[in-house]
């Protein structure tokens, strides 16, 4: 169902620290200009840890009225509570959000048993396409390809964002319910190899400044260029990594703002980069001709 080159945006604040509405607008035509084919508001890119409930619909509102039914939109509505999940989900879907992005439980730290139950009580609660999204390095826990497959039987748990970084585990998923679950990366750095499994497209984090570059890469997958793919793979690898000299969204943002997209405020407890990793930031976009 959602398929491609999708990005999880970033959301931009001006130096008093309050969203910047008329640089997200410009940052959704940018994606949409370069061919992205999901724009997914309110991840961990996005900084949806910060936001306040307000700020978090206002977000999703605007990403949603500037795409205009261009391109799916895909709310980032995941909490580590429940009901409070099952809430801003179906407030996302009154805005008209075309699917949900749901992050693991963080912190409590539930089982496998957890996992179901909760990702189960949103699949019956809210009658929107949802996105599972295991990141362990996040969360603290990692969710099983067993327990992935068994969430797949449910018919509006259409896709997962994997980024546990495991290859054999995003296999299994597509071995073991590949017909009722799309894959979908959640590391820029493994979309060719996980998509040469059968994953179907990236949410990239890459392509808040990349677009175009990351939608040719996944085109390129598509249509199965396997010479230009792996050029391509490589040639961004470097970008991808530099991505994450920081924590996401830091590098990411302050890349954007260097390439005059927007400014380079983060929230706190997120600070701005380092004099050292700037540096080597810079260098990397200056290879790449963004700066």
């Amino acid at each position: 169902m959602f398929q491609g080159s999708m990005v999880a945006i970033i959301t931009p604040f001006d130096n008093e620290g309050i969203f910047d509405e008329q640089s997200y607008r410009q940052l959704i035509e940018f994606q949409i200009e370069n061919g992205t084919d999901v724009i997914v508001p309110c991840g961990t890119t996005g900084e949806s840890a910060t936001l306040s409930y307000e700020e978090h619909d206002r977000v999703i509102k605007t990403c949603i009225d500037q795409v205009n039914n261009r391109v799916p939109v895909i709310a980032g509505t995941g909490s580590n509570a429940t009901a409070e999940a099952i809430a801003i989900s179906q407030h996302a879907k009154e805005l008209g959000a075309d699917g949900l992005l749901l992050v693991s439980p963080y912190y409590n730290k539930p089982g496998q048993e957890g996992l179901y139950q909760h990702y189960k009580a949103i699949a019956k609660s809210v009658a929107l396409p949802q996105v599972l999204y295991n990141v362990p390095g996040r969360t603290g826990l990692n969710m099983t390809a067993a327990t992935t497959i068994r969430l797949a039987e449910f018919d509006n748990i259409v896709a997962i964002k994997e980024a546990s970084g495991d290859l054999t585990q995003a296999s299994e998923i597509i071995a073991g319910a590949g017909d009722k679950i799309d894959v979908l990366s959640g590391d820029d750095f493994l979309t060719l190899p996980l998509m040469a499994c059968g994953a179907k497209g990236i949410i990239s984090v890459t392509a808040n400044i990349m677009p175009g570059q990351v939608k040719q890469m996944v085109t390129a997958i598509q249509q199965g260029q396997w010479d230009e793919a792996r050029r391509l793979h490589l040639q961004l690898l470097d970008v991808h990594q530099t991505m994450f000299i920081e924590s996401n969204p830091v590098p990411v943002k302050t890349a954007a703002a260097l390439m005059g997209l927007c400014q380079t405020d983060v929230r706190l407890p997120l600070v701005p980069m380092q004099a050292a990793t700037l540096e080597k930031l810079q260098s990397v976009l200056r290879k790449h001709k963004l700066i």
